[in-house]
């Protein structure tokens, strides 16, 4: 209790706790009311088929989307992402140590308060169920250890330690976080081979054991993978190869949409600050360590995902990690301004995300920009036909409205499986509709059946009836549902339900039973 008392009185602690609290809250708030997404909706299939790895992640996403159903047993937006949410102020906390270790004090306060504030860190680290949320702990874990470890303050000369064990451990879990932790790796191989003073790490035997356990973290990828082809790594790998011709625009449009998610205030600085220290530290031949240090584990990611944008097509989030990694580096230099300038920088932007946040939300949950609908500014702006924000399915809703017709009941009871046209689509259906009853769910799709070509077998469903449950763009605009009847005895629709925001219906969950399938439906791979 003493030791609590003494870290509470320090001022420093209560400003760290007061942004984590904050942050905190404010996150939770936004998973309580936001309807998943189609990643998130998946990755809660992965929590029904447990395994060591998947076919396009490794598996901690699985256990963190599992942490909230764990703790309270309920299935929705809000519990899949409890783990995130829980991982987060524990993220932030390593990368403020790690900024106090390298900077100062007030440079870590900074470095907290900016990526506190930056949305697409707040929503794709903090709040949405994603593989990024494991990586990123493990991530500025590894910063972390690796600041103590190559910068010691009571020494000059370095000696390697027990931690560059630690570091090899902690590089094996990011990457059964996310693929991107390679880099994390790569980027502490660069800084060392850059760095002559740490060259005594390559002759040390902690560096033996830190490759060691680097195997012993990523095992069970790598076992999953030989048991499946290697189909994991062919998939990631094939997502990087060409489909087009570079073109140096395309990198500029990344490079700007990247600012954009990050926040223009936020994100063109980041770009400056990178490409400016990028530029002293080659040409000053690597002698600021510390910087390089920085740069090696942050601008690999950003810089080699945003070339690949010139000639593939790319995610948003694949470029986060290095950005996120340099924010000590836009700190360092923010510390720097005046104080008036420094606040106005960061509570105007604070101000500008938080605003802009709350107002998105309330057009996902309520329609604040739809028409016609209940709640719209101005007699709304968008029609529900098109606006992609209905896409984001109202799981509860769906689930509810579902339960009080005895028919879909019955049908959802009696029937051996599930299926749907789309994986994210059987993600959106599972969480609403397995709490019910525990059907399996699968995909019936000729594309693109990701996971699902791995939890379950073609033939597996011969004999069995089926619910096919669908979204009214793909029944209305296409007739989704006779691609299966020649699959089945009897294929019948049951009914459909109607989902509303705002009072007016915005899409409908159209249900057909099939009875009896007949031959195994194609798959892909």
């Amino acid at each position: 209790m003493k030791s609590v008392q003494k870290w509470w009185a320090e001022p420093t602690n209560r400003q760290v706790a007061a942004i984590l609290i904050v942050g905190f809250l404010f996150r939770s708030f936004i998973a309580f009311w936001l309807p998943p997404g189609f990643d998130e909706a998946y990755y809660y299939i992965y929590t029904q088929n447990p395994a060591l790895s998947y076919f396009d992640h490794p598996p901690l996403v699985s256990l963190v989307s599992a942490i909230g159903i764990w703790l309270t047993g309920e299935v929705s937006q809000f519990t899949i992402r409890i783990g995130s949410l829980l991982l987060y102020p524990f993220t932030l906390y390593f990368l403020y140590r790690a900024a106090v270790h390298l900077f100062s004090v007030r440079v870590g306060l900074l470095t907290l308060a900016i990526a506190s504030v930056i949305p697409i860190f707040q929503l794709g680290f903090g709040t949405f169920t994603l593989p990024d949320s494991p990586l990123m702990f493990f991530w500025t874990l590894t910063l972390w250890v690796g600041a103590v470890e190559f910068f010691p303050r009571d020494r000059t000369v370095y000696i390697p330690s027990y931690r560059v064990a630690l570091i090899g451990l902690l590089v094996g879990l990011a990457c059964i976080g996310k693929y991107h932790g390679f880099l994390l790796g790569f980027g502490l191989i660069g800084f060392c081979l850059t760095s002559r003073r740490h060259w005594a790490v390559f002759r040390s035997p902690w560096t033996i054991l830190s490759f060691l356990l680097f195997l012993v973290a990523f095992s069970p990828v790598l076992y999953w993978n030989s048991q499946h082809d290697w189909i994991s790594f062919t998939f990631q790998g094939n997502r990087s190869v060409p489909n087009r011709s570079f073109k140096f625009s395309k990198v500029i449009d990344v490079a700007f949409a990247a600012s954009l998610y990050l926040f223009p205030t936020f994100g063109l600085p980041l770009w400056f600050v990178s490409i400016r220290e990028i530029i002293l530290t080659v040409s000053r031949r690597f002698s600021n360590s510390i910087h390089s240090f920085v740069l090696w584990t942050s601008t690999p990611v950003f810089i080699i995902f945003t070339l690949i944008g010139g000639y593939q097509q790319i995610l948003p989030g694949w470029t986060m990690p290095g950005f996120f990694s340099v924010t000590p580096l836009l700190a360092w230099y923010a510390s720097r301004w005046r104080s008036s300038v420094l606040k106005r920088w960061l509570v105007g932007s604070t101000l500008a995300i938080v605003a802009l946040l709350l107002f998105a939300l309330s057009h996902v949950t309520l329609g604040t920009l739809q028409k016609p609908g209940q709640y719209a500014l101005f007699g709304g702006f968008v029609a529900p036909q098109d606006d992609p924000s209905v896409d984001l399915m109202d799981i509860l809703q769906l689930r509810r409205e579902f339960s009080r017709s005895p028919q879909l009941l019955t049908a959802l009871k009696n029937a051996d499986f599930m299926f749907s046209n789309r994986f994210h689509m059987a993600g959106h259906t599972a969480m609403a509709l397995t709490p019910l009853y525990s059907t399996p769910m699968t995909c019936f799709d000729r594309r693109d059946l990701r996971g699902f070509a791995f939890w379950s077998t073609a033939e597996q469903w011969l004999g069995k009836t089926g619910l096919y449950i669908t979204a009214d763009k793909f029944q209305t605009q296409e007739d989704s549902a006779a691609e299966y009847v020649p699959y089945f005895e009897k294929f019948t629709k049951l009914g459909e339900v109607e989902l509303r925001r705002g009072g007016v219906v915005i899409d409908r969950i159209h249900v057909f039973q099939g009875t009896n399938l007949l031959k195994p439906f194609p798959r892909p791979y």
